[in-house]
């Protein structure tokens, strides 16, 4: 841990450094998943770690998808068999919605958010107000991991108790706030109503809501600098943002693919897709995970001097899902239409009601639109979808760059 702008030397290195040592670490990682964790040992079994040549070669391995990890976690009861360590070594079993279980050990900062909270402006010493739950979710002991590796002594406040938290951040001076921005706002809005002075509270990082930039300001007016990480209870950090406050930059415990929703198949740098994440952790081994999340890769790197990619940041969900005449449409289904068909792009289905009758139109970037047969497009689109729709091809660059695969414009009035 550094004592400057950076938590440690990781986040200044070049690239290449940073690539050659994560190629490295996938492939230790997923011969560590094959030999400890069953689920891996299945999905990967026949996968020769050594035959891993590139970071890019991470596309020819399966995704697991976050979506169908409660039904996986039914069959294999608790962790699906994707934990690498014994159910006995575990220090806690949490659980998300979903339900979804979540393990996590004694490892110190299990969930990597030390380095968040380093960019947020902790520093040793600095006494943390916590209001992330500490209920059954592991939010609060992402927090409070991440302080504890920093130095920081922690009040585990929780939510709820307004004037008490009012009354502790008065009276302990806790420079540093950890929560949802909805929830700083009350408190600092209850300050102000009670003439508490919590004029230490100087410093915030958020999460679990959006944030957005007119309540910055306010925060930023009664003198609170809040930035922001994108996190979750399976993969820990996946990226956070610094004081340039241009996008989130990727953790360093991690690699992140942006794939087209309902495949594997990474996407060009910045296009909008799924998040597709793989965490380096030795006791839960998630190799391209799927998170159901949209981003984007932005071109360049932060003007604060860190070397990773970044993320435009949480951008929606992939989970498009529709059901369309009675039947469910997915986007794995378009996925399938287009490897049918050397020569198209991306697709986005068009889901409308005219009339109280469904309709969808996929409509598919090509060259040269005129020259394609519709009527065979057509057919096919019945054979895969089990339901008649209309195919147009347009050109490239035609369709929006925001991740939909699946567009349900339907209105009922």
């Amino acid at each position: 841990m550094g004592n400057g702008a950076y938590y440690d030397d990781l986040e200044t290195r070049d690239m290449e450094s940073r690539r050659a040592a994560q190629l490295a670490a996938l492939r230790e990682q997923i011969a560590h998943a094959r030999a400890r964790a069953p689920y891996f040992a299945k999905t990967l079994k026949g996968i020769d770690a050594e035959a891993i040549a590139s970071l890019e070669d991470l596309a020819k391995l399966p995704v697991t998808r976050k979506a169908d990890l409660a039904d996986r976690q039914k069959e294999d009861s608790p962790l699906g068999g994707l934990n690498a360590t014994p159910i006995a070594d575990l220090a806690h079993i949490f659980m998300s919605p979903g339900p979804i279980f979540e393990p996590d050990t004694m490892r110190p900062d299990y969930w990597r958010f030390a380095r968040s909270l380093w960019a947020a402006g902790a520093r040793p010493g600095d006494i943390v107000h916590n209001t992330f739950s500490y209920h059954m979710t592991p939010a609060g002991m992402l927090v409070e991991s991440a302080a504890r590796a920093i130095g920081c002594p922690v009040f585990p406040a929780g939510v709820g108790n307004t004037d008490l938290q009012v009354e502790a951040l008065q009276r302990i001076g806790a420079r540093f706030y950890a929560g949802t921005p909805s929830f700083l706002k009350i408190i600092l809005d209850r300050a102000g109503e009670l003439g508490a002075d919590i004029g230490t509270l100087t410093h915030a990082l958020v999460g679990g809501e959006a944030l957005p930039p007119s309540l910055r300001q306010e925060f930023a007016e009664r003198g609170v600098s809040v930035l922001q990480n994108y996190g979750t209870a399976d993969l820990g950090l996946i990226a956070y943002e610094s004081e340039a406050r241009e996008g989130m930059i990727i953790d360093e415990g991690v690699i992140v693919e942006i794939v087209r929703p309902g495949t594997g198949d990474p996407v060009a740098e910045g296009e909008v897709g799924e998040v597709v994440v793989t965490t380096l952790n030795p006791d839960y081994p998630l190799i391209r995970f799927a998170t159901g999340d949209l981003s984007a890769i932005m071109p360049g790197q932060s003007p604060c001097g860190r070397t990773n990619l970044r993320l435009r940041g949480w951008m929606g969900r992939a989970d498009q899902s529709a059901k369309v005449k009675g039947m469910f449409v997915h986007p794995r289904l378009v996925a399938e239409f287009l490897a049918r068909h050397d020569g198209l792009g991306k697709a986005r289905l068009v889901i409308d009601n005219q009339d109280n009758r469904d309709s969808m139109v996929l409509r598919c970037e090509a060259e040269n639109p005129d020259t394609w047969d519709i009527d065979a497009l057509r057919s096919d689109l019945q054979a895969v979808f089990k339901l008649r729709g209309e195919v147009e091809i347009v050109a490239p660059g035609t369709l929006p760059n925001d991740g939909k695969v699946i567009d349900d414009i339907r209105r009922y009035e």
